[in-house]
């Protein structure tokens, strides 16, 4: 696992955890334990986070603690849930990915361990990815009789083309990170644990492109 650049901590929402790095903000999923699978916190998390971004913030590099970004949604949630409560879980879940891909400021997902489910949802609202050595892709909601429900539906075919994301669907099988390179989930490959200085690198050469001054 990548480890945030050194900054100072500006806040913990739940399960989500923001740090500053200059005019970069380092938004980890912070549930190691379980995979940073997805729940309701995490949801509220990103979409507060990203809803209104701190003065000052000009990129954001979206992270998982850990050894996996994030394994998709915590299930253990959903099991008890009716019909109409499970729509009403998607739809917080789209709003929440819907805020980090219309959001004010650019976002680079520092992808490392399992992308998988809701997780590759997450990661496919990023403007950019970076992807570790260790990262793999899947999605295995068709071995469990459900459909991608947080806006993959439009997100994951556009990033990788709709035939290759219904092959996934179907098999169940996982994408390696060369292949996920080919496959165009990830542009940028980093080593192990250089994740997150790959994305700041990458910041830097989007504010001299832009001609914006840093505030460092």
């Amino acid at each position: 696992m990548n480890e945030p650049a050194s900054g100072s901590a500006i806040s913990t929402q739940g399960l989500l955890k923001v740090e500053r790095d200059g005019d970069i903000a380092i938004v980890s999923l912070s549930r190691p334990a379980k995979r940073n699978a997805l729940n309701d916190k995490l949801f509220s998390g990103i979409e507060q986070f990203f809803s209104d971004v701190p003065a000052g913030v000009r990129a954001v590099v979206l992270c998982g603690e850990g050894e996996h970004f994030s394994a998709g949604l915590d299930l253990s949630e959903l099991k008890d849930l009716t019909a109409a409560e499970g729509m009403m879980h998607s739809i917080v879940g789209h709003r929440a990915f819907d805020r980090v891909q219309f959001g004010s400021v650019p976002v680079v997902a520092v992808l490392h361990g399992a992308v998988v489910g809701g997780g590759l949802e997450l990661a496919c609202a990023a403007h950019i990815r970076v992807a570790e050595t260790s990262a793999f892709y899947a999605l295995p909601e068709g071995q469990r009789g459900i459909f991608v429900g947080g806006g993959g539906s439009v997100r994951v075919p556009r990033t990788i083309g709709a035939a290759r994301m219904t092959d996934m669907m179907l098999t169940g099988g996982s994408i390696p990170p060369r292949k996920g390179s080919r496959s165009g989930f990830h542009t940028i490959s980093s080593h192990p644990a250089k994740g997150c200085a790959k994305a700041s690198s990458w910041r830097d050469r989007w504010l001299r492109m832009l001609r914006l001054p840093t505030s460092r």
